[in-house]
């Protein structure tokens, strides 16, 4: 558990020199960077112990905590035995700072220490390796900047991350979903481009490949996107547009965990009866979405993704991956109160418990009675920015569409495949409006590094809504989000789908600033 209490805030901003009302203090007393140590652990999930990767703060505790006006000043320590590079998702660092394996960013050796140094932006955030598939084996962990405005709150702070887990290497659970490895899902797609012929994708790019090349087994096509059910290798089906299969889940996980736990043995967060709670959730899980239910309790949204909007009250919100979620929670006189994360598609689920002192704490099945639904855009559409973007026209609009299939296992963004794309060309000071069409029965959530965009349009209804850095492109054929933000942090950005497995299946693309040079 990570619980933050208003008087926990007040010291750490105090320690750091913080606080509004105390002197600024000369750059001579700078407090020293905060080592964050990548090293291994061994978890025990279910009674079976597991090596997993973790992230070690200064505190003993998982990832970093920023008080208000403190700088990110990171040394990055990896103990591990191979290499990796960790991304501050969310944040809008300079882009060699972003945690992002580009040639000009490579990653850091086993043994090396890595700096980090700039100006973060507040609100609930994570980082994770985007090294290979590291981030599945749980080298993740919260990234909190605090506020000034939350000083002046009284209430109780909680961190919940969100995993799925299993007991097989990501490796071996993605050559379950391709037949290969993905050196050869990349090698395969390098023949089909040889195979066809470059020609205009009739969208705002201009040229793409495409994969006619690749044999697709019948009831399969990357263009209309017909799946079997069935062909989610041991994930869900469900019912989609017409009829037509969904695709929810690629990966049958061992299990499912709420901040490393499972509902066998849950974690038991002692609150105060009548006290007021502010949850964080992180959805840090690798190809797992969620609907959160609060049970007996009502909460608010006041936050998506680190970014203030209008209050949304309610029981059940979902969640996409790597999405946040910031509930304020107003408890009754005492009980205890399981907040519970639900895979979508699925009985199973996970989740922690609300107990002041004394409370009877009840058994909770890791298998509910029903089935929860697929994870939509119904609280997108609820969702207000409470920092809108100004308003202005675009200066420039890319229509990006997702395809792919799982037979075979390879995802792309305007029939291109990573890394074999063609960047996507801004300059600095342009609005800049991005149409994501989704030509696949699969959810995508779309990750934009380094920026944070409006959400202006679903399925081409305008919206004034959420500020946040992922948004959900849901399973259904056709379904549409419209994106616009500002280019006003030059450099080369990654833009991909937050499923590991479709990422690493080739969906991710490039923003490049015309400025920088390669």
């Amino acid at each position: 558990m990570i619980d933050l209490s208003r008087r926990r805030v007040l010291q750490t901003a105090a320690a750091a020199g913080t606080l509004p009302a105390l002197p600024r203090i000369a750059a001579a007393t700078t407090p020293p960077a905060k080592r964050l140590v990548a090293d291994y652990r061994i978890l025990d999930v279910k009674g079976k112990a597991a090596k997993m990767f973790r992230l070690t703060g200064p505190d003993g505790k998982a990832g970093i905590f920023l008080a208000p006006n403190e700088r990110f000043r990171v040394d990055l320590v990896n103990r591990t035995t191979t290499s990796t590079i960790i991304h501050w998702h969310g944040q809008l660092p300079p882009w060699t700072q972003d945690g992002f394996p580009w040639p000009q960013t490579p990653p850091i050796a086993a043994g090396a220490t890595h700096a980090y140094d700039y100006a973060p932006i507040s609100g609930t955030f994570w980082m994770h390796s985007h090294q290979g598939m590291q981030e599945q084996s749980l080298m993740t962990a919260p990234l909190i900047v605090h506020s000034a405005t939350e000083l002046r709150e009284d209430r109780q702070e909680i961190v919940l991350m969100l995993h799925d887990f299993s007991f097989r290497a990501p490796d071996e659970l993605l050559a379950g979903l391709t037949g290969q490895t993905t050196a050869s899902i990349h090698a395969m797609v390098r023949q089909a481009e040889n195979v066809a012929a470059p020609e205009s994708s009739g969208n705002m790019l201009g040229r793409s490949r495409d994969m006619r090349g690749m044999k697709m087994e019948s009831g399969s096509s990357m263009g209309g996107m017909m799946m079997k059910p069935g062909d989610n290798a041991g994930g869900t089906a469900m019912g989609g547009m017409g009829g037509m299969p969904m695709d929810l889940n690629d990966i049958d996980y061992d299990a499912y965990l709420a901040n490393e736990r499972t509902l066998a043995d849950p974690e038991i967060v002692r609150v105060q009866p009548r006290g007021r709670v502010m949850l964080r959730i992180i959805n840090g899980s690798s190809s797992s979405q969620f609907w959160i239910d609060l049970g007996v309790l009502t909460g608010k949204i006041v936050a998506v993704d680190g970014h203030a909007v209008r209050p949304v009250p309610g029981r059940r919100f979902p969640i996409a991956i790597a999405q946040r979620l910031d509930i304020l929670i107003d408890l009754p006189d005492s009980g205890a109160f399981p907040v519970l994360a639900r895979l979508e598609g699925s009985r199973r689920r996970t989740g922690v418990v609300l107990a002041t002192k004394g409370a009877r704490i009840v058994r909770i099945d890791e298998k509910g009675l029903d089935q929860a639904q697929p994870v939509d855009n119904s609280l997108e559409t609820q969702l207000s920015a409470m920092r809108p973007l100004v308003s202005r026209k675009a200066d420039l609009m890319h229509r990006i569409v997702l395809s792919g299939g799982m037979k075979p296992y390879v995802w792309g963004l305007n029939d291109q495949y990573w890394p074999h794309i063609e960047p996507l060309m801004l300059t600095k000071g342009q609005r800049v409006e991005i149409e994501i069409v989704n030509r696949s029965m699969m959810p995508h959530p779309m990750h934009l590094h380094g920026h944070a965009f409006q959400v202006v349009a679903l399925d081409g209804k305008p919206i004034a809504g959420a500020v946040r850095d992922t948004v959900l492109v849901p399973g259904r054929m056709g379904s549409s989000v419209r994106i616009a933000f500002d280019a006003d942090n030059p450099g080369r950005w990654a833009f991909h789908c937050h499923n590991l497995y479709h990422m690493m299946a080739g969906m991710m693309t490039e923003f490049r600033y015309q400025s920088i040079a390669v």
